[in-house]
């Protein structure tokens, strides 16, 4: 196990973790009643309403919103699987200690501040 990290603080992270993922499972399964993504996403579209447009405009943000906390679920999850490992608390680019602080911020970060503001950074580029 990284030695930068307690066992009482490597605990405390993992507590956190579970408690985002038992949140987001509840969230993303009322967001979907039950549905796949599939047919949530043909309920949406199918709504009876006079306004298409606005229609289509609701649909993308309902599916914008699924995507995020599907993404969220999928980076706990990793981070559960890591926090049992010497990976977890290093980051995944460049193998420094990632600052308790920042897992405390954010549990399921993979990446030190630098290597994630260069991460971000070049994702902006390849958009704009």
């Amino acid at each position: 196990m990284s030695s930068h990290l307690t066992p009482g603080q490597r605990a405390l992270l993992k507590a956190a973790l579970e408690q985002r993922q038992h949140q987001l499972d509840r969230r993303l399964a009322d967001h979907l009643g039950g549905r796949s993504r599939a047919e949530h996403a043909r309920e949406v579209a199918t709504q009876d309403e006079d306004d298409p447009p606005q229609r289509e405009s609701e649909r993308e943000m309902d599916m914008a919103l699924s995507d995020f906390e599907t993404q969220e679920v999928g980076e706990v999850s990793e981070a559960l699987r890591r926090i049992e490992t010497d990976a977890y608390g290093l980051c995944s680019n460049c193998g420094t200690e990632i600052p308790f602080d920042r897992l405390k911020a954010e549990p399921w970060a993979e990446r030190c501040v630098p290597c994630e503001s260069a991460r971000e950074k070049a994702l902006q580029r390849r958009r704009g």
